[in-house]
């Protein structure tokens, strides 16, 4: 495989995938007027999606080990493509819903196979660059995802948002073509453990976002069921042999706190933008634009640093910047909006070399039979932590409402920081058990 033009075109894609969840929020106060329906029910626009999103990239990284890649690229393409097709057409809630429901089934295959693919096919003398390139098309599509959503809403309307998935149709074919050739594997599928994780993640989603006992309740029983599974399952959707494994876990819980940082971060600061400072969504847009351009900026250079200098490095620049960022955005964010615009240019790209390098140091302790098992979980666990922390930071402001503006968003910016402190934390841990492990085999 040719990686130097098969990832490029991967992250092209992926960009329009990844932009797909940002493109609608500035959009959601149109469609909510013009379908009159509610704002919880405008809400499900994005969180299906979103929801969506998660589950299908776990699953299409778990086929992968069964499945040839082009298989599962042709399934998810295509129903994003032609989902996309019908959404241009969309005129009801019922008709969006479905639309982004389907959307995010084919979605989830550009998000779970790109990392499949760099750990298998892309010499590891160059995979730190090709994970620091997808992930820094994901950094770009999250920043200038509310621009390009405010341009076509203003001038073609919310339904022309779907034209810019249909792009997707027009670079299968040259994928299809440059892909390398597998030959399915002989494995049997766990459908009842896959429909028990998303059972999982979809229950305890909706019960954080929607404050719901019940549904909590619901999910809790469904943990349970879904460990009993475990037990009697000979080849589980979910392999409980990747949370034994040294390193593994404490590398899942520091992705889950990086997205926590992210989505939160870009959760924030259009509402800090919009209610401090007064700004336009597209004014918004231009603000978060520039910290992510300057990540991918960025990219060619930190995909090959983390090359020659290694993943930990990285790890702990990445940490140290995005706390330094969030710091300061919890003592004065208030003072300009100008704090914001600086504080991005610098937390984009801490971001981007964060995740290039978590992922490439997961694909690293990973046995090649566990790349799809592997990297899917820590995907699914990763888009989680994003899902939870747009919610948690939501109650926050609004448990905060009686206060000065400015001091709720410093105080939630406060609990990004202290997540960012102990993912840190977790770092530390992980390179002293990985520093006592090589100095026993070395002794060995």
């Amino acid at each position: 495989m040719n990686d130097k033009v098969v990832m490029p075109l991967w992250t092209f894609c992926l960009f329009i995938v990844v932009m797909n969840t940002t493109m609608f929020n500035v959009s959601i106060p149109t469609i909510i007027q013009d379908l009159q329906i509610t704002a919880d029910l405008g809400s499900w626009v994005i969180s299906s999606y979103s929801i969506g999103y998660a589950l299908s990239t776990v699953i299409y990284s778990r086929l992968s080990d069964l499945v040839p890649i082009r298989r599962l690229l042709t399934v998810g393409l295509i129903t994003l493509g032609l989902a996309s097709v019908f959404g241009l057409f969309a005129h009801n809630f019922t008709a969006l819903l479905v639309t982004r429901i389907l959307q995010s089934a084919g979605s989830g295959s550009m998000a779970g196979l790109g990392l499949v693919l760099a750990s298998r096919y892309v010499p590891a003398e160059r995979r730190g660059a090709a994970i620091a390139m997808i992930s820094a098309g994901s950094a770009m599509a999250f920043g200038l995802g509310p621009i390009v959503g405010g341009l076509i809403s203003q001038y073609w309307g919310w339904n022309g948002l779907f034209g810019v998935t249909c792009l997707v149709l027009l670079v299968l074919p040259v994928l299809l073509r440059l892909l390398p050739k597998e030959m399915p594997r002989q494995a049997s599928f766990d459908v009842p453990g896959a429909a028990l994780t998303i059972i999982n993640a979809a229950s305890l989603l909706i019960a954080v976002t929607g404050q719901s006992l019940i549904w909590l309740g619901i999910s809790m029983v469904s943990f349970v069921v879904h460990a009993m599974h475990l037990k009697r399952a000979k080849s589980p959707f979910i392999n409980p042999q990747l949370l034994s494994m040294p390193g593994y876990g404490k590398l899942v819980a520091i992705g889950f706190c990086i997205l926590v940082l992210n989505l939160g971060n870009l959760f924030l600061m259009p509402l800090a933008l919009a209610n401090l400072f007064h700004q336009s969504a597209l004014a918004i847009g231009l603000f978060i634009a520039p910290g992510a351009v300057f990540s991918a900026f960025c990219t060619r250079f930190v995909g090959r640093w983390i090359d020659r200098y290694g993943n930990m490095r990285f790890l702990l620049i990445g940490h140290a910047i995005m706390a330094v960022t969030l710091l300061v955005f919890a003592l004065d964010l208030s003072a300009s909006p100008a704090i914001i615009l600086l504080g991005y240019l610098c937390f984009s790209p801490a971001f981007s070399a964060t995740m290039a390098s978590l992922n490439n140091e997961t694909s690293l302790i990973l046995p090649p039979h566990w790349i799809g098992s592997g990297m899917g979980l820590m995907q699914l666990i990763q888009f989680f932590g994003g899902s939870v922390s747009v919610a948690v930071c939501g109650l926050l402001l609004h448990a905060q409402k009686d206060l000065v503006p400015g001091m709720a968003y410093k105080q939630v910016y406060g609990v990004l920081l202290a997540v960012c402190l102990c993912s840190l934390g977790v770092l530390m841990w992980y390179r002293g058990s990985r520093s006592r492990s090589k100095v026993i085999s070395e002794g060995k």
